[in-house]
């Protein structure tokens, strides 16, 4: 009757609980989750201010692009992606709350500062001013071409380049604000002229710890994280144990790409007679393509430009003489010497005539009129060639009169227009003509030739060295075997199993989400395994085996922990902090030590530990002593009263004893103005990441990533 009362007094929790029951039953998994669960299109939270999957995808993109036009790789920028986003996110707070906005006009007056414009020459004319209307045709172009997808990575690049502009404004504004008052640079400069003659002993924690080894616990570790919070704040990650195995070729596999590649190279005889092979073929460049895997190069190449196996050979070698088979790397390679030449070096002048729609041509004029006004040019110049300075002045090549349209010397290896560049090579000094390219219609003049270094022509079969199907198939049996031996064994166990039989270990202590690649790895299938990793029914102990499609390599993991958020697990930072924590041990044993044998005195000291007095000099600007950096030594000599001995100092090196002597004064070079410009400098130069810092230290930074990714856009 009690809990029947109980009831009836609480009906409303009664009523929800029957609503919410009712609710879970009537929906799918998937309605109920989007219901309560956070929004995937939100990424997280910055102050407030939120980050949405799109724009997080967007700068993800920036970045792949950039890597890409540098030749880096694409992947493992999530993470930097991220850092980004969170960093522009409180540089927008700050450049709002100081009042400013990013409005069009602001966006286009700073433009020409940003490096992505200030980098490009073409974007500023012969008198350096910097082509802003142009460019906003460009983007109105663009905008109007019905060409969305353009247009779109205009528009993430746009986003990009606004956060640069809000982080200069900003730091510009607070930079200014930096100043050096006059005690601090008088404060400086006593700090650097004054020097301590002090005698010391130093017990080095190297030399005691041979002695009187020390191991540092996970408890030890535990308490030097927690006096630093803030250097060893850890975000959730995860620790896997990797064993990786590698597809490699076997002995036999690279001895049946040798015979092969030797076929390629001598030939055999059929029926018919002797089969073509690569000494006797007519046509090098169909042979190469059938069977090289690698296409032909028709360029001459040189020295520097060739495999260093082969630098030498070229030298002396005949035309249709072949060197190899050779390794180079992971392939066998055979090459033939088809021709060889000085690479000539030309000199030439041009009038470039544009038209609407040529490559980095702001003209308006159509296809047909461009060729009609160069071949009226040539005419005149043809008849008359000193008229080629007066046409100079109808090109719309950017300074075209004041380089005489000069392009400078070039060669068959520089990256040149090909049409252009086809007209240097096929014609002899003073040839003058019209020649179409990619950038309108050149009327073009080869001032001179010089005969430069030697190039090269060759042809090369290149045979990869793979793992044949037998040799994956005792990688796969090899991978398959381990996995079924660590079956619920301890990560000790899977560790000392795969050193044991000599497999390629790695632990990869703290793997975070969105890192991309698994230090240690680095593998295709890095991604993947961190996904797996992070899924919420992982626990320690589990254990997966991953084949990395293409290379046949296997993977095998094991889970050995998560890291929540918050202080740093101390495992997965022990290699970092444990020689810090060690010497901190040292100093406490060698101080207990000193106070145990009385040891008051240097000598005392220098005879209990097996070492000798030193004498030296230390200022406190540079607290350099007995080899090291020692601030806290330079501390000690300039607080200690003269001729007396100092309390034990615990530095970073080792612990030491020290008697001031004396104090002198060196003046040193540099008046107060100048060393007042210096600190200013100094602070303004590190002022932009330390602030940065602060705002991110500061900042309350939400981070859903981990729960929401997996379920994509809705």
């Amino acid at each position: 009757m009690a809990v029947l009362a109980e009831i009836r007094k609480r009906s409303w929790l009664l009523i929800g609980l029957i609503a919410f029951a009712l609710l879970a039953f009537l929906l799918t998994p998937d309605q109920f989750d989007q219901i309560f669960s956070k929004n995937p299109n939100i990424l997280g939270k910055v102050n407030g201010e939120t980050i949405t999957r799109e724009e997080y995808s967007d700068q993800l993109y920036v970045l792949q692009q950039q890597a890409q036009q540098q030749g880096q790789p694409g992947t493992g920028l999530e993470e930097q992606a991220w850092q980004m986003m969170v960093q522009s996110k409180l540089i927008k707070q700050q450049f709002e709350k100081m009042g400013l906005q990013m409005t069009d006009d602001f966006f286009y007056s700073q433009l020409q500062f940003d490096p992505m414009f200030a980098q490009n020459q073409q974007n500023f004319d012969e008198k350096g001013n910097f082509r802003l209307q142009e460019i906003k045709k460009q983007v109105a172009d663009l905008q109007n071409s019905g060409d969305l997808q353009a247009y779109n990575q205009w528009m993430k690049t746009r986003k990009a380049i606004e956060y640069r502009m809000m982080a200069r404004q900003l730091f510009a504004n607070i930079t200014t604000g930096i100043t050096t008052g006059k005690k601090e640079a008088e404060e400086l400069m006593k700090q650097r002229d004054q020097l301590a003659d002090i005698d010391f002993v130093k017990v080095d924690y190297g030399t005691f710890l041979q002695k009187n080894p020390i191991k540092v616990t996970t408890a030890d570790l535990a308490n030097y994280i927690k006096q630093y919070p803030l250097t060893y704040k850890a975000d959730p990650s995860v620790n896997l144990g990797v064993v990786y195995f590698p597809s490699m070729p076997s002995k036999a596999d690279e001895d049946a790409t040798m015979k092969e590649i030797n076929n390629l190279l001598s030939g055999q005889s059929d029926a018919s007679g002797v089969a073509e092979n690569f000494q006797n073929t007519t046509n090098d460049s169909m042979f190469v393509m059938l069977n090289s895997e690698l296409p032909f190069d028709s360029r001459y190449l040189s020295e520097n430009q060739l495999p260093p196996a082969i630098r030498e050979w070229v030298k002396t070698a005949s035309k249709g003489q072949i060197n190899g088979p050779y390794r180079e790397q992971d392939v066998l390679v055979l090459t033939k010497l088809l021709d060889k030449k000085p690479s000539d070096s030309v000199l030439s002048k041009h009038i470039l005539i544009a038209y609407e729609g040529s490559e980095r041509s702001t003209a308006t004029r159509k296809k047909e009129e461009a060729k009609k006004i160069a071949d009226s040019l040539y005419a005149v110049i043809k008849g008359n060639p000193a008229a080629f300075a007066e046409g100079l002045k109808l090109s719309d090549e950017p300074n075209a009169v004041e380089r005489n349209g000069s392009v400078g010397w070039v060669t068959p290896s520089s990256p040149f227009d090909p049409a252009y560049m086809k007209f240097l090579l096929n014609n002899p000094k003073g040839a003058t003509n019209v020649v179409e390219s990619a950038f309108g219609y050149h009327i073009i003049n080869i001032e001179d030739k010089k005969s430069g270094t030697m190039g090269y022509k060759l042809a090369h079969i290149v045979k990869g060295l793979t793992a044949s199907d037998a040799t994956e198939t005792e990688v796969d049996k090899n991978a398959r075997r381990f996995i079924q031996q660590v079956q619920g064994k301890t990560f000790n166990d899977f560790a000392n199993l795969a050193k044991k039989s000599n497999y390629n270990f790695s632990n990869a202590k703290s793997v975070k989400r969105f890192d991309g690649q698994i230090q240690g790895l680095g593998t295709p299938k890095d991604s993947e395994i961190i996904s797996w990793a992070y899924d919420k029914k992982r626990k320690k102990g589990d254990t997966e085996f991953f084949v990395v499609e293409g290379s046949g390599d296997r993977v095998v993991v094991i889970m050995n922990g998560k890291q929540e958020k918050g202080l740093a697990d101390p495992e997965s930072v022990r290699e970092q902090i444990e020689p810090i924590v060690k010497n901190q041990l040292a100093a406490k044993k060698i101080i207990e030590k000193m106070k145990s044998g009385n040891a008051t005195g240097l000598a005392q000291v220098a005879k209990l530990f097996g070492t000798t007095q030193q004498s030296g000099q230390v200022n406190l600007l540079n607290p350099q002593i007995a080899g090291a950096m020692e601030p806290k030594v330079a501390g000690a000599a300039f607080g200690v009263a003269k001729g007396k001995t100092s309390n034990p100092v615990e530095g970073a090196t080792g612990v030491y004893v020290l008697v001031k002597k004396s104090e002198t004064v060196n003046k040193q070079p540099g008046d107060i103005k100048q060393m007042t410009e210096s600190i200013s400098g100094q602070n303004a130069s590190m002022f932009g990441q330390a602030f940065l810092k602060s705002l991110q230290d500061n900042a309350d930074i939400k981070d859903y990533r981990i729960e929401v990714w997996d379920k994509g856009f809705q």
